[in-house]
């Protein structure tokens, strides 16, 4: 994306949120919005420096949008290259925000977690059982220290760790972005940022629906025409989900997919010495054709018809005409 001064902004997954490349973003000029580690260093400081809370800290703002709390830092970052010369960081900032509903949920998952470990910790120093190697230790029992006889690896005894639980509770509910060299603030890294799940999601359709995950053919203008097509079903596609975010499709359908589901069962039908005929549309199909400007064809309309019964007269019904004769 780029910004009014056409300046390239990249914006990354969360596979590349690690110091390494933030320094390399730095030393090359590049703009970028990334997601970051709660447990990084300066995350981590500004979150403890929040102090204790309640419902939410005291020194953050909300968004009434997002539902979120949210708070900026100007960070100074000085990076070495190796040249040994320096560069400084372009008005690098923090984002910090704080889902209190998110953090609920962390401290509920968290309990859960303890309780279980426990559980099974202590079942397995019940029956002396033989532990798997460290790796697998460290991952079914993350928070807990564990001794075991090292001949044998059986298990000798368990403790809770105090110190990464407390960790784990005191970052709950907070999430952080940075941005380098650009203007925004808080909510406008935050709105930047989820670009990212809308670019995932049409690299998924174009996996799933549009059946691009591996490029089968076997000549170059074989592979140049699927190149096209996949370019013009992304226009389709990019149109369904305009017209679905900007009318009231969004509030009937979850998804641009089941816009797509919905019109699946109408169907031309054909037959031999007949004219063609078109199933009726029913439904929300019509609501579908009026948010895109389609007419429906002659004769699949839906037609009202009255179920309301005719009014029968008082008295005693007239005899039919041929018992009158």
């Amino acid at each position: 994306m780029s910004n009014d001064t056409d300046i390239f902004i990249l914006i990354t997954d969360r596979g590349y949120e690690s110091l390494r490349n933030l320094e390399k973003y730095i030393l090359r000029g590049q703009s970028m919005v990334m997601c970051a580690k709660t447990g990084q260093k300066d995350v981590a400081k500004a979150i403890h420096g929040l102090g204790e809370f309640g419902a939410r800290p005291e020194e953050m703002l909300v968004d009434s949008d997002a539902m979120v709390y949210y708070k900026q830092y100007d960070i100074d970052y000085q990076v070495e290259s190796t040249g040994q010369a320096t560069k400084m960081s372009d008005r690098l900032k923090l984002n910090l925000y704080f889902d209190p509903i998110r953090r609920g949920l962390e401290l509920m998952e968290l309990d859960i977690a303890l309780s279980f470990q426990e559980a099974v910790l202590g079942e397995l120093l019940e029956g002396k059982a033989i532990l798997g190697d460290d790796d697998w230790i460290r991952r079914e029992f993350c928070y807990y220290r564990v001794s075991y006889d090292p001949a044998t690896r059986a298990i000798n005894s368990y403790e809770l760790n105090e110190k990464k639980v407390s960790k784990a509770r005191s970052l709950s509910g907070f999430f952080a972005i940075m941005t380098h060299g650009v203007d925004y603030d808080a909510m406008g890294a935050f709105r930047a940022y989820r670009l990212r799940d809308e670019q995932e999601k049409y690299f998924q359709q174009m996996k799933d629906q549009m059946v691009a995950d591996r490029q089968r053919n076997w000549s170059e203008e074989g592979k140049t025409g699927r190149l096209f097509i996949l370019f013009v079903s992304l226009i389709l596609s990019s149109f369904v989900r305009h017209i679905w975010k900007t009318t009231g499709l969004k509030k009937m359908f979850p998804s641009s997919l089941d816009v797509v589901d919905e019109m699946r069962p109408i169907r031309l039908i054909e037959h031999t010495n007949r004219a063609k005929s078109i199933t009726p549309f029913v439904g929300a199909q019509v609501d579908i054709c009026e948010a895109f400007g389609f007419e429906i064809p002659d004769g699949c309309a839906p037609t009202y018809v009255s179920r309301k019964k005719p009014e029968r007269k008082r008295g005693r019904p007239p005899k039919k005409a041929v018992e009158r004769d």
